[in-house]
C-alpha cells in the first residue's frame, strides 16, 4: 500500500462520530488556551493526560493533537489585540500585528494569522503524511546502538531546543535522568534508588510528573508574580475581512512561511521559534514596502504565523517517527503516549497504522475546524481574555489535583505531585527549562536499556557505538544540534531586536 492508501484510511478512522467529537473538543480547548496568556498547549495536555487514562488511545491523541494545532491558531489573538505573546513562538507575531490593531486594523490582521495557520497546517500535514514512511524505512533498520545514538540525539536536541541555555537545558535533563533512575532496573530486577519506600518501586509516574512540572508550577509561579495590573485589550474594529490588496502581500507570505517553519519543525534541534523570527526577516527583505515594519506590515503577520504552524507538523515528524520530541507540547504527547503503552518510532507504523494514520488524518479535518472557529466566532475568543488570572490558575490547581487523584487515588502521589510542582516553580525562577526533565524521564530508562544491549552484544567494546555508520552520523548529528540552534536564534533574533529598536527610535 503507498502513502495515499494509508492516508484514505487514516481518514475512515478520523471521520468516526467520536472521534470527530474528540478533535472538536481539541481543537476548542486548543485556541481556548492559545487565547489565554501564559498558558500554552503543554500545559492543557499535562492537565488531560490523568483524565484521558482509561479513554480510547487513538481517540485521546486525536484530541492532543488538536489541541497543538488549536493552541498555534489561538496565540495570535493574544499577541495581536493585547500585546502578550502567550508563548515565544508567537513574540514575531506581535511586532506587527498589535500595531496593525492599533491603526484599527486589528480585523485583517488576526484574519491573515487564521487563513495563514490554515493554508500552512493543509500544506504541512500533507508534507508530514508523505515524509514519515520514508523517515520509517530507515528507522527500521536500527540496531542497539544505532538507537542509543538516536537517543542522544534526542537528549542534545531538548538540551538545546529549549530555553535560552544549552547548560540549564542540561541540568533539567540530568533531573529527569536522576527520577527515571528510580525504582526496579528493567535487566537485572534490582530495585534502585526507592529508599524503602514501596511507593517507589513502580518508578515516578510521567503523569504526577507532567502535571505537576506545567500545571502546578505554573500557578504558583503566576500567583507569585501577584496583580500586574490589567492589560489593555485593543478592539477589533471595523470589518475582519481583508481586502484585495491584503489579500494579494499575503498568500506568498503564507507559502514561505510555510516552506520555512516545516523543514525547520522536523529538525531535530527545529521549533516553531526559530522558524517564526526567520521568516520575519524573509517577509522584511522581500517585502515591495518595507518602511511598513515596524508600523504595522501584514506581511509580518502573515510569515510568521504560516511558519509557526508550519512547524506544528513538522515537529510530528520525528515524533511519530523517531519518538523525539523538540517542543514542550511534543515532550507532552511522548508522556501520552506512553500513558497508553505505546512508544512512537518506525514500529508504531507496523504495529499500530490505524492509529497513526487516523492521528494524521485527523489534522486536515482539525485545520478545517479551526478555520470555521477562529474567524466568526474572534468576538468570543476575546470575551475569555477578561477572566480574572486569580480564578483562572485556582481552577487549574483544582483540575490538577482532581485528575492526579482519579488516575492514581494515593496519599504519596499527591504529596510527589505538590513536591514536584514545587520544583517546577523553582525551576521557573531560576530560568531552568521544564521539558527536558519530562524527556530525561521517559526517554532515560530507554537509551540505558539499548547501551546496555549494546555493550552486552560487543562485549563490553565502547567503540562499537562509533564503527556503525548510521550511529557515528546520528552523533554527528547531535553535534551540530548543539551549534546550528545558537547560530539561527542569533541570525534571528538579531533582525528582530534590529526591528525593536528601530521602533523606539
Amino acid at each position: 500500500m503507498n502513502t495515499f492508501d494509508f492516508l484514505m484510511q487514516g481518514m475512515l478512522v478520523a471521520a468516526q462520530p467520536m472521534n470527530l467529537l474528540y478533535a472538536l473538543i481539541g481543537v476548542t480547548l486548543g485556541t481556548a488556551v492559545g487565547v489565554l496568556p501564559g498558558i500554552g498547549p503543554a500545559l492543557t495536555v499535562a492537565l488531560l493526560l490523568p483524565v484521558t487514562y482509561k479513554l480510547d488511545p487513538g481517540g485521546s491523541l486525536i484530541m492532543f493533537a488538536g489541541i497543538y494545532y488549536g493552541g498555534m491558531y489561538g496565540g495570535s489573538t493574544t499577541s495581536i489585540l493585547l500585546n502578550t505573546p502567550g508563548e515565544s513562538a508567537s513574540i514575531v507575531t506581535a511586532l506587527e500585528g498589535n500595531k496593525m490593531a492599533r491603526a484599527g486594523r486589528g480585523g485583517p490582521a488576526l484574519a491573515t494569522a487564521a487563513i495563514g495557520s490554515f493554508v500552512a497546517g493543509l500544506i504541512a500535514t500533507l508534507a508530514l503524511a508523505f515524509i514519515a514512511p520514508f523517515v520509517v524505512k530507515l528507522a527500521l533498520v536500527f540496531g542497539p546502538r544505532e538507537y542509543f545514538a538516536l537517543m542522544v540525539l534526542a537528549f542534545v536536541t531538548v538540551s538545546s531546543a529549549f530555553g535560552d541555555s544549552t547548560l540549564r537545558g542540561l541540568t533539567s535533563l540530568f533531573i529527569g535522568f536522576a527520577l527515571a533512575i528510580i525504582g526496579i532496573d528493567q535487566l537485572t530486577g534490582q530495585a534502585r534508588m526507592s529508599f524503602g519506600i514501596p511507593d517507589l518501586l513502580d518508578g515516578v509516574e510521567v503523569t504526577t510528573l507532567a502535571v505537576a512540572m506545567f500545571a502546578i508550577g505554573e500557578s504558583l509561579f503566576i500567583a507569585a508574580q501577584g496583580n500586574l495590573g490589567p492589560d489593555k485589550i485593543e478592539a477589533v474594529k471595523g470589518s475582519v475581512w481583508m481586502t484585495g490588496q491584503d489579500w494579494a502581500r499575503s498568500w506568498k507570505a503564507w507559502l514561505r512561511g510555510t516552506a520555512i517553519g516545516f523543514p525547520i519543525g522536523a529538525m531535530p534541534a527545529g521549533g516553531a521559534e526559530i522558524g517564526t523570527f526567520l521568516s520575519y526577516a524573509a517577509e522584511k527583505r522581500l517585502s515591495k514596502h518595507p518602511e511598513e515594519f515596524g508600523h504595522g506590515a501584514i506581511e509580518g503577520v502573515a510569515g510568521p504565523e504560516a511558519a509557526n504552524n508550519a512547524s506544528a507538523a513538522g515537529t510530528l515528524v520525528p515524533l511519530l517517527t523517531l519518538g523525539l520530541p523538540t517542543t514542550a507540547t511534543a515532550a507532552i504527547m511522548l508522556a501520552g503516549f506512553q500513558q497508553y503503552g505505546l512508544q512512537p518510532g518506525p514500529l508504531l507504523f507496523a504495529t499500530n497504522p490505524q492509529l497513526v494514520w487516523g492521528l494524521i488524518a485527523s489534522l486536515l479535518i482539525a485545520n478545517f475546524m479551526l478555520l470555521v472557529l477562529n474567524l466568526p466566532l474572534v468576538g468570543l475568543w476575546v470575551k475569555l481574555l477578561t477572566i480574572p488570572k486569580p480564578w483562572l490558575y485556582a481552577g487549574i490547581l483544582l483540575f490538577a489535583t482532581l485528575g492526579t487523584i482519579g488516575a492514581n487515588p494515593s496519599v504519596f502521589e499527591l504529596g510527589m505531585l505538590l513536591a514536584f510542582g514545587v520544583l517546577g516553580y523553582v525551576m521557573r525562577i531560576f530560568g531552568y527549562p521544564i521539558a527536558p526533565v519530562v524527556v530525561g524521564l521517559i526517554l532515560g530508562p530507554l537509551a540505558e536499556q539499548q547501551l546496555r544491549r549494546a555493550l552486552a552484544i560487543s562485549q563490553g567494546d565502547v567503540t562499537v557505538l562509533f564503527t556503525s555508520p548510521v550511529a557515528a552520523t546520528l552523533l554527528v548529528i547531535a553535534a551540530a544540534a548543539l551549534i546550528v540552534p545558537l547560530i539561527l536564534r542569533a541570525r534571528g533574533r538579531g533582525e528582530v531586536l534590529s526591528q525593536l529598536a528601530a521602533n523606539e527610535d
